[in-house]
């Protein structure tokens, strides 16, 4: 483990945590979640988890199904959602839902950011009304990033930017319209992810590591929206990164 230096763009030093290999990476990175689920139950009666979608996460999403935790404790949500049916190729959920909420944490509760409405601007207000069962603050945000320098739905260009950016947002969450990447989105906004006991931003892969140092560089927020959960200093970020 190293501690990144400051940046000029940033506001304190960021942790990061370096794996030879992606399974050594995902041991440790569920250790820590459970530990953090834990400390939630005990002190509170219950936990609460964000997780993002896609590749990256599918093997620390089993492991932690593994582990045995008190999961109908635990409320998971996600960070972002395409706004496709959950048994879509392309649903974030249901990756949650086919490598997560198995074996052990089955008994985890669920919210679902897609809802039978045609569009996410229709569905968000319905959405927002789901959200209200998260705690004030959850107790992690997993996160990751898209080499151009996305996070969540957070998407350089997107006409919405400025809204899920807000620090005084009038939803939890915000319908997206990506410039490039398919699908329309909903999104939580960057204050409803920095409620949050800690963030980890999950990478792998060589690509993302300049990604991250330009990222970690002085320039616009809008350019990299990444940068908005690294330059504040409310959360603690963590970063994981395997090969």
């Amino acid at each position: 483990m190293s501690e990144l230096e400051l940046y000029p763009g940033l506001n304190q030093p960021l942790e990061f945590k370096q794996f030879a290999e992606r399974e050594e990476l995902e041991r440790d990175l569920c250790a820590r979640i459970c530990k953090l689920l834990q400390a939630g139950i005990e002190n509170r009666g219950e936990a609460a988890l964000v997780v993002s979608g896609g590749r990256t996460p599918a093997g620390l999403f089993q492991r932690l199904s593994e582990q045995p935790l008190e999961w109908s404790k635990v409320l998971v949500t996600l960070a972002d959602e395409r706004w496709v049916d959950h048994q879509h190729q392309d649903s974030n959920e249901r990756s949650v839902r086919s490598h997560l909420l198995q074996n052990c944490a089955a008994a985890a509760r669920f919210l679902p950011l897609v809802n039978a409405e045609t569009t996410p601007h229709d569905g968000q207000s319905e959405t927002e009304l789901l959200l209200s069962m998260l705690p004030e603050r959850v107790d992690a945000v997993i996160l990751g990033m898209g080499e151009d320098g996305h996070t969540a739905s957070f998407f350089p260009a997107a006409p919405e930017l400025a809204q899920a950016l807000d620090p005084q947002p009038a939803s939890d969450c915000v319908a997206v319209t990506p410039p490039e990447a398919p699908w329309k989105r909903m999104t939580l906004t960057l204050p409803r992810l920095l409620a949050s006991g800690e963030i980890i931003v999950h990478l792998c892969g060589e690509a993302k590591l300049p990604v991250l140092q330009q990222a970690l560089e002085d320039g616009a927020i809008e350019e990299m929206p990444i940068r908005s959960v690294l330059r504040q200093k409310s959360t603690p970020v963590v970063i994981y990164w395997a090969p």
